[in-house]
């Protein structure tokens, strides 16, 4: 059985552990993006921070069948202004999603993205909103399949 809750500040050192898995991918496929080794403290403060955002949810998946936690979610309520061109809307970004490899396959990242949809709909958000790098096959398969598609597209080129 999967139950999600919110995250406490007890649980920093498992977020922190279970970011490492998907920062790993990213600083081995973006070098030049991303820093291999993280400062652990800085990540802690990172997530500690989020404890303390009104806009920010932290979320855990809890599996009965496991000592530890099987996956997190971080996700912000953003209000939108308006503009000339654009209306007013308020989204829930979804800022990561991670899944221990162990319980992968097992519903945990479908229940994370549920529960944050859910938390969209109670703050009358019209649509949730992630983004996800080309090179991470795995994500953009685990989503296209959650029913999210693709909206705007980001290019790039080195100079």
């Amino acid at each position: 059985m999967i139950r999600i809750r919110n995250a406490s500040k007890d649980d920093g050192p498992r977020l922190v552990e279970l970011h490492g898995l998907v920062h790993g991918l990213h600083a081995q496929q973006r070098p030049d993006v991303f820093v291999a080794e993280p400062e652990q403290v800085r990540l802690e403060e990172f997530f500690h921070d989020a404890f303390d955002d009104a806009s920010a949810h932290v979320l855990v998946a809890d599996l009965s069948s496991a000592s530890s936690l099987a996956g997190y979610a971080m996700a912000l309520v953003v209000e939108r202004e308006g503009s000339p061109q654009v209306k007013r809307h308020s989204v829930v970004m979804l800022q990561q999603l991670a899944v221990d490899p162990d319980a992968s396959r097992g519903g945990v990242g479908t229940a994370l993205l549920e529960a944050v949809r859910e938390i969209g709909r109670e703050a009358g958000c019209q649509r949730l909103i992630t983004n996800v790098w080309c090179f991470n096959t795995p994500a953009r398969s685990f989503y296209e399949a959650s029913g999210l598609v693709p909206m705007t597209q980001q290019l790039e080129q080195k100079l």
